[in-house]
């Protein structure tokens, strides 16, 4: 991720104006209040905006320094838009993002620019996030040559440190992605995330495109880096096996919104949600002689274009009630550390 990525913004500050530094001491390293994002669908002779897409809407939560926040959901629930929109890859249409004090919505392109080392991004293919007419030398090097960190030679070496650092060797920076299986061209990718030193990382489903063998793998790499670096992370995935061993806290995204937020061992053992549960209940058992009560949504995940009134999950949810129709439900503490947005278990 360089500057490169910078787009027109709604909200942007005059250039020089400076950021908005207004967390006290100890706050969390990320704090994202209200965020919303609407894409426009057009039709018509004319092109014209015809009706909205509520990707993200009203998402509130926050990533403490040196945890990794997983987020959750099924395919089309908003978890990548809301990565994306952390990291101002997309504009939000409202809210507000602050890392470390800063309101980073507030930010210049130019301030922006200067302030994307600090956090960076994993994507989920491996595949198209690489230049495939590019070796690997010049992948990493290219985000040392952005935020001019270095000179050429010292930049060389630090892309043997981070390949070294990622598993991978010194010998391979010559080679093209299409050189490299899967989870490889995934540690590459990382490397290049690293790069730069970055405080905060956004792993967008970093695994889902790999094999079952090599999952594992990538995780345990991602769980070490964590610790060796000290780095805070969002982990973004569908996969709650997968997010139960490398996060710290859940969040659970459902239609733009979030449903349940905890510490990993009270959202897996003691789920408050509806829709958390069916989400546990269809986590393959190791043992194939354990029982389960499966928890079976009937339905397709609605339409964002046109989501449900109320409680979003209502017309799939086995507890609604006509109060799930009329009331939005807040997200509120059922537990230590432990919110759920239900009218049924708040």
């Amino acid at each position: 991720m360089d500057g490169s990525l910078d787009a027109d913004r709604p909200h942007s500050a005059p250039e020089g104006s400076g950021a908005h530094h207004d967390e006290p001491d100890g706050a969390p390293l990320l704090r994202v209040d209200g965020l919303v994002k609407r894409f426009p669908v057009r039709g018509g002779v004319l092109n014209r905006v015809v009706n909205h897409v509520q990707a993200v809407n009203g998402v509130s939560m926050t990533v403490r320094r040196g945890e990794v926040l997983g987020l959750v959901g099924e395919s089309g629930s908003g978890k990548t838009t809301v990565g994306r929109l952390i990291l101002r890859l997309i504009e939000a249409t409202e809210g507000r993002v602050v890392f470390d004090g800063t309101d980073i919505f507030a930010l210049s392109r130019r301030e922006m620019r200067r302030f994307r080392k600090r956090m960076q991004i994993v994507f989920q293919d491996p595949y198209a996030s690489l230049n495939p007419r590019e070796r690997v030398r010049t992948v990493i090097g290219h985000a040392l040559a952005v935020h001019r960190i270095g000179t050429p030679a010292s930049r060389v070496d630090r892309a043997v440190e981070l390949m070294e650092q990622v598993g991978l060797s010194a010998s391979q920076l010559d080679r093209f992605p299409h050189e490299f299986s899967g989870g490889q061209r995934q540690r590459v990718g990382i490397a290049r995330a690293l790069a730069v030193n970055p405080e905060f990382l956004v792993a967008d489903e970093p695994v889902s495109a790999l094999d079952v063998s090599v999952q594992a793998q990538v995780i345990n790499l991602l769980n070490d880096l964590k610790h060796d670096l000290d780095l805070t992370m969002l982990f973004i995935a569908h996969d709650l096996a997968v997010v139960e061993h490398i996060c710290d806290r859940v969040a659970v995204m459902y239609l733009g919104k979030i449903m349940e937020i905890a510490p990993v061992a009270a959202l897996y053992g003691t789920p408050t949600h509806p829709y958390t549960r069916a989400l546990l209940s269809a986590v393959p058992m190791p043992d194939p002689g354990a029982s389960r009560q499966r928890t079976v949504l009937e339905g397709d995940i609605p339409s964002p274009i046109d989501p449900p009134s109320g409680c979003v999950f209502r017309t799939r949810c086995p507890m609604a009630q006509d109060v799930c129709a009329n009331e939005v439900p807040p997200l509120e503490e059922v537990g230590p550390d432990h919110f759920s947005a239900c009218h049924m278990t708040t």
